[in-house]
């Protein structure tokens, strides 16, 4: 069973990766670049240079526009692993038990992995108890969304999806939802999303 701090230190551990964060510049490079790299690429740039672009401001202004968003991404790559944790911890889960991947085949005939934040599975858990209360909150949940009672008790488990910060009108976003939903259900599994909407 995790302690307060085992949790607290599975976001920290998160948020340590941004400290390194450096900027690539479309250069495809896996390490980034450091100053001196950019002011390489920049001042041998015509245009760039021209412009005077090929500052210690210009960079410092991309280092802190692209660490936001890597904060941003690892505070929610944190959140996916804690609330994985959490769940395994009290339910005596395993790691591979409380992942759910699912592969689609893309317009380009390639396969893809896509995966939600976590996975309950009734059978998984050994408890009869916690099992118990699990599925009862699933048939409750079912309920609320007007799920068919004869659908409801054929599921065996949940999925989590669980994010903030995108816009309502994010078509891309909605679209994966729904084919994340389906994917769910084709396999008997409840899917439960909690998010926040940016309203503008």
């Amino acid at each position: 069973m995790g302690t307060d701090q085992d949790y607290l230190n599975i976001l920290l551990s998160r948020l340590e990766i941004c400290k390194s964060y450096l900027p690539r510049f479309g250069q495809g490079s896996t390490r980034g670049l450091t100053w001196n790299d950019f002011e390489s690429l920049y001042r041998n740039d015509a245009f760039y240079h021209w412009f005077g672009l090929d500052t210690p401001l210009m960079y410092s202004a991309h280092r802190a526009a692209g660490g936001i968003t890597s904060i941003y991404r690892q505070i929610g790559i944190g959140c996916e692993e804690l609330i994985r944790q959490i769940i395994q911890d009290q339910l005596n889960l395993t790691a591979t038990q409380t992942k759910w991947i699912y592969t689609v085949e893309t317009t380009a005939g390639k396969n893809r992995a896509l995966s939600l934040d976590a996975r309950i599975e009734l059978d998984d858990i050994a408890d009869p108890l916690k099992k118990q209360r699990v599925r009862e909150w699933i048939l409750q949940a079912s309920a609320q969304l007007n799920i068919s009672p004869t659908i409801a008790q054929a599921l065996r488990g949940v999925v989590f999806e669980i994010r903030q910060g995108y816009k309502s009108k994010d078509s891309k976003r909605q679209n994966a939802d729904l084919a994340n939903a389906a994917n769910a259900y084709a396999q008997g599994l409840f899917t439960c999303r909690s998010r926040t909407f940016n309203p503008n």
